[in-house]
């Protein structure tokens, strides 16, 4: 089980609808591993190294088929990764090489546990950066420093790699990239595709420039997510920083002025971004085409692929018909979207429109929250099941849950130490009894989106989901309507 705290989550409330909900969720979470996929991708057979597999290759890729490297050429063997969850990634590798993996370092979010033998790990922060990042920077720089022609390097990235892989310019100061990612993303609620410009031409690392560190080696990289098709990842690209950027410094700077945040970001960064030094510019196709590599994706699919079938295909098996609503939201207020399917669902069990019960519906994406300068704990998935919760109230037949894939949302245990001891929740599960188990408890939920201290609110009331880390294929978000609601119950609740 990825949830690791199923018994308390189905104690109260509508325990019917929560423990139904859970198993739908659960079989998400499950589907959200890449760890087999990889090890498919990746084995070794007669001293070759074989690399491959057509359902993990990019669309048009001009070079097709699997990469099969003799290692008898090859002298040294690494693994260098980020992003959220990405040592399950990681491991696969590790377990498929064996003896022939000579040394590597992956960075993971703060809060997860370390499960590699020898690979080295380090945490970092996310979503803002913080020393941890850096170090474990450092570490694969070091390692890097004398590769020759005759090594080979894995690189693997996924979800969070855009906070977690984090080297400052020269003349930008890790704090200075702290408070333009606090100032971007958490107070103007800005999504990542507008804010990874502008943190791309902060870095030493991102856009495509770990790539150009690891030359000449011969490199493989996996990325944790769909692959794609070759255009989109050689000329589209904005976070996979493995890969060639397709942003610019105007770009950059258009979009702080955009967000309102050019002013208020730090002068050094205002003081970069303009000289647009060419010598600090992010790897282009032309340059990165140059070098000896190959990609794969290894969650093969749809873009939000894996979880929602999984969880579709379990909702059916309990007996709810399963509709998709939305496949990728995005920069959309969390709390707004909460309202929105609430509402929808309350339609759904009123009058069995457009949907008739019992049935799911689902949605999935990367919602946001723009808090300003409001210092609560949650998370997007927190936000929306709050939302959610203010809505549904008194509905003896909606549950609804949201939750993040990599089992953290937020901060997490970047800002969550002496809290209570509150663990970084990966979301939360709420029905129509939650607002009024809330209000007995002392906790005014409506409050706690002007606060967006959602996470306590939902710990403190046992709605508060905990789940085993992985990878992030973004959020899966699910509303449970088990029956239409009778006459008698719609009069009990006006009473």
């Amino acid at each position: 089980m990825r949830i690791q705290n199923l018994e308390a989550l189905t104690s109260h409330g509508n325990t019917t609808g929560r423990a139904a909900l859970l198993q739908i969720v659960e079989a998400g979470l499950q589907a959200a591993d890449p760890y087999w996929n990889t090890r498919a991708l990746v084995r070794i057979e007669d001293g070759v190294l074989i690399v491959g597999g057509k359902q993990f290759e990019p669309e048009g890729n001009p070079t097709s088929g699997d990469e099969r490297i003799d290692l008898s050429t090859i002298d040294r063997v690494f693994v260098f990764g980020a992003g959220k969850g990405i040592q399950r990634v990681a491991k696969a590798i590790e377990d498929a090489l064996g003896d022939r993996l000579t040394d590597g370092h992956v960075i993971d979010k703060k809060g997860h546990p370390v499960i590699l033998e020898r690979i080295g790990v380090t945490m970092g922060g996310h979503p803002v950066p913080d020393e941890g990042c850096v170090r474990g920077c450092e570490h694969i720089m070091e390692m890097a420093r004398d590769l020759t022609n005759r090594d080979l390097v894995f690189t693997c990235v996924g979800n969070g790699v855009s906070s977690i892989l984090t080297m400052p310019v020269p003349g930008v100061s890790l704090q200075d990239v702290k408070d333009t990612t606090r100032i971007m993303q958490i107070e103007k609620g800005a999504p990542t595709q507008d804010l990874n410009p502008v943190r791309n031409h902060l870095d030493m690392m991102k856009g495509g420039r770990i790539s150009r560190l690891i030359q000449p080696a011969r490199a493989i990289h996996v990325i944790s997510i769909d692959p794609g098709s070759y255009h989109e990842l050689m000329y589209e690209n904005f976070w996979l920083h493995t890969l060639p950027d397709a942003t610019s410094w105007e770009l950059a700077i258009d979009n702080l002025k955009r967000w309102g945040a050019w002013d208020e970001v730090p002068a050094s960064v205002r003081e970069f971004l303009s000289r647009a030094d060419p010598a600090y510019d992010t790897v282009k196709t032309d340059e990165f085409e140059r070098m000896r590599f190959r990609v794969f994706g290894v969650m093969p699919g749809p873009r939000q692929t894996a979880k929602l079938p999984a969880a579709m295909k379990k909702a059916e098996e309990l007996g709810f018909k399963a509709y998709l609503l939305a496949e990728e939201v995005g920069a959309i207020e969390a709390s707004q979207a909460g309202f929105y399917l609430a509402e929808i669902s309350r339609t759904v069990e009123l009058r069995g429109q457009p949907f008739e019960p019992p049935c799911a519906l689902f949605t999935s994406g990367e919602l946001v929250v723009t808090v300003g300068k409001s210092t609560g704990i949650g998370g997007r998935n927190q936000e929306f099941a709050v939302a959610a919760a203010t809505r549904i109230a008194g509905s003896p037949n909606i549950v609804m849950a949201s939750v993040d894939t990599d089992g953290t949302d937020g901060p997490g245990a970047q800002f969550t130490t002496g809290v209570d001891e509150m663990p970084c929740l990966a979301g939360g599960i709420v029905d129509g009894f939650t607002l009024q188990e809330a209000t007995e408890s002392g906790v005014d939920l409506r409050a706690t989106l002007t606060t967006h201290d959602t996470s306590t609110a939902l710990w403190s009331i046992g709605s508060g989901i905990i789940a085993e880390p992985n990878i992030s294929l973004n959020d899966l978000t699910v509303s449970l309507i088990l029956h239409r609601r009778e006459r008698t119950q719609r009069n009990e609740a006006h009473q």
